[in-house]
């Protein structure tokens, strides 16, 4: 893993955006299953894009929350889950068990997706006074490269690193809520983000 090109204090300004971005997504998870939702400290990496398709699980079949950010720091999240997470939080918030997901399955996991992504885009915000919108998001199965493939690769728009966030949630019925969360910025929107904290 490399982090080479970026200082301690420049990823520990990431660091803090991502563990502000967590604790508000734990507080939106809490609200909509109605019951507390606790976290792990998230670990945070700026990681080679190249990297993520070298890694084991690059070939493992994961639900994907594409959101595509609008405003000052363009670029696009995607938040993962695996297969059993993603079956655990439909069980959660429908009663439901699902072996195959459905298109209500499907419509769950968009609104957790989103909501996540949305609590990080607002702790970016609001640490850096920046405008950062999100589109309406797509949920996807498939393999985790391909689904970085089809969503990145093809249009071309995407910077030499990615965020990384990995954050467990812990609800009390001891159910981890657990994924990768990925920042893919356009390029210079990292180096934006970094600029409004002062660290460059």
């Amino acid at each position: 893993m490399s982090n080479m090109e970026f200082s301690a204090l420049q990823l520990d300004a990431l660091a803090e955006v991502g563990n502000i971005g967590a604790g508000n997504a734990a507080t939106a998870l809490s609200q909509l299953l109605n019951k507390k939702v606790d976290m792990t400290v998230p670990a945070v990496n700026i990681i080679p894009f190249n990297e993520v398709f070298a890694r084991n699980e690059s070939e493992q079949l994961v639900v994907g929350v594409v959101v595509r950010v609008l405003g000052d720091t363009p670029g696009n999240i995607l938040f993962i889950f695996d297969d059993e997470t993603a079956k655990n939080m439909i069980q959660q918030l429908t009663g439901m068990r699902e072996e195959e997901f459905s298109e209500l399955g499907y419509s769950v996991l968009c609104e957790v997706g989103n909501i996540i992504s949305g609590s990080y885009m607002n702790a970016i915000a609001k640490f850096t006074n920046l405008v950062i919108m999100p589109s309406v998001p797509a949920v996807t199965y498939d393999m985790l490269g391909a689904i970085l493939s089809t969503t990145f690769i093809e249009s071309g728009q995407f910077d030499d690193f990615v965020l990384d966030i990995e954050t467990i949630f812990l609800n009390q019925d001891a159910i981890n809520i657990s994924g990768h969360f990925y920042y893919v910025p356009m390029p210079g929107s990292l180096e934006k983000i970094l600029n409004s904290l002062g660290i460059n």
